[in-house]
Formats: structure tokens, sequence, C-alpha cells
């Protein structure tokens, strides 16, 4: 399934073999290039650069962020990245907001926690830059300080997505879903829905996996009664859908999490085809949220 021949027919927006390839590749060179990325840091800056010109090279042009917002250790300057595709001509077309964060617990290299899901939507850039409209206008983040300094208690953690939560609310954008992908490329995928998601996302999830299933694809989706504390939970509590699609088994014995947090979240941990399936995940997602729109 994840090798042979790549066609693309006149779809609305495809995922390729080569893009997870390319993400793939992309998640070791963002490792090694920007191997510091603790939240508001300077390290961070420089992985938020790191996005923008890749964004460029795309012919993409990247939205810097820029803000400051009080920490435990201080008032620290962010930085989010976004980049958005207006296939939707009408002012009130809805939008599809996909996000992942791109910063490290400190020390971390962060190659799956962090690096694999920018390098995803770095790669899904390129799918949308192909592709025909998917019936909605797409939204890019890539969210500084999820990370807590400390812990993850009111005023510390997740200042990236309550900026972009806080600016899509102001813009008054008609948002059909917010999917924040965390964690998603490690090699022994095992997606996580938790508990505190919009419940209506969760059942497209959910479809999403078995129509992949239908395709070849082992499922690799289900649901956990426990709540996670993600950049979903920003948007949710501005009011809009949200879901979180994440990988909280990451090595050793199940419910271990060895890797993560640690210095072993290393590139070699990260495959191109468990990229391949979380992205075309997505994919299906928002082909499904279109025949609901529609119908």
């Amino acid at each position: 399934m994840f090798g042979g021949v790549e066609c693309v027919l006149a779809a609305a927006l495809a995922f390729l073999p080569s893009d997870a390839r390319n993400a793939h590749s992309l998640v070791s060179d963002f490792a090694r290039k920007c191997p510091v990325r603790d939240a508001g840091s300077r390290g961070a800056h420089s992985a938020a650069g790191y996005i923008a010109s890749h964004l460029k090279t795309l012919g993409v042009a990247p939205e810097l962020d820029k803000f400051a917002a009080p920490t435990p250790n201080g008032v620290r300057t962010f930085i989010n990245v976004g980049a958005e595709w207006r296939f939707e001509t009408s002012g009130d077309a809805p939008w599809i907001v996909l996000t992942s964060h791109y910063d490290t617990k400190c020390g971390c290299p962060g190659a799956n926690d962090g690096a694999s899901t920018s390098a995803l939507l770095l790669a899904f850039a390129s799918a949308l830059n192909r592709s025909e409209s998917p019936g909605f206008n797409i939204q890019l983040l890539w969210l500084d300080g999820e990370e807590c300094m400390k812990a993850y208690l009111p005023g510390d953690g997740f200042w990236g997505s309550k900026r972009a939560a806080e600016k899509l609310k102001a813009s008054g954008r008609r948002v059909k879903a917010v999917i924040c992908l965390d964690m998603l490329g490690d090699a022994d995928l095992n997606i996580s829905i938790p508990r505190n998601v919009t419940p209506s996302l969760s059942r497209v999830a959910l479809a999403a996996a078995a129509q992949l299933e239908k395709r070849g694809f082992k499922n690799k989706v289900s649901t956990i009664r426990e709540l996670v504390k993600d950049d979903h939970q920003a948007f949710l509590e501005q009011g809009f859908p949200a879901i979180d699609l994440i990988d909280f088994d990451y090595g050793g014995k199940k419910g271990e999490n060895r890797y993560w947090h640690t210095t072993e979240d290393t590139p070699d941990k990260v495959s191109a085809e468990s990229i391949l399936y979380s992205a075309r995940l997505v994919v299906e997602m928002i082909e499904q949220l279109a025949v609901s729109s529609e119908s």
C-alpha cells in the first residue's frame, strides 16, 4: 500500500507516499537544524523561521504572529506560524484549521513530539498547492508554547493555541473543524481520540479510519475515556468544534510512554508510513466533512 505507482485522479485533496517521504526527511532536518526548541526560546524562534522559510520555498506566504505572554519564568516571546488556502470565494465560506505545535520540552529533540506533525503540515502544504478545492478554506497553524515550563496549570503551557484561538474567534470565521495533530510520527502508531473533543468530530475520525481500513490500511484509531490536555482545548473553550488526534503511547510497554519528553525522542523512532496514515486520515476527515456540509 505504501509503495507502488502514485496516481492522482483529479482529487480534491490527495496526500501521496512521496509527501510522506518528504515529511519524514524534514523531521530529521528540522530536528538537526533546530535541536533546541523549548517554548518561547531563541531556539523556538529559529524553528519558526525554519517553517516560514520552507513555506516560502513552496510559494506560500507565511504569517508570523509574534507575541509576548507571562510565564512561570517571566515574560517570554512566542511565535505562531500560519498559512492559508482560500479555495472558496464567498465571504462566509467555512474553514478547516489544522494545527501542530513545534516546540519541545527543554533538552528534548522532539522528533515525534513536535517535529513529526510540523513536518506533516509542511508536506500538507504541498498537497494543498496542487489540489482542487476540498470544499473548505484551509488554515495551517504551527504553534509555539504548547509545552509547559513547570506544570500544566493555569498560566503554564498552551500559549500559542490560546493566542491562535482568540485570534480565530475575533476573525469571525465560520469554522467547521479544528484538528489538532500531535505525536503522529510514532513508528508504532496508535492514534487516540480523548474524551474532551467535539463528539461529532470523534465520529467523523472513526468513520474516516473505517474508510481507510477498506482501502487496505490497518485501523490505527480508537477512542479513550481519558481527558487530554493539548492545543485543541483552547479552541474548544472559544466555542469551536475541535478534536485532538494524538499517539500517547510512545515507546516501551503499553502505557509506559518511555520516549515522551526524553532525549530518546529521536528521528529513528519516526516513520514515513505513520505520517502517511495520519495525513490520509485527515484527508478522509475533510472529505467526510465536505459531504456532511452538502447534505
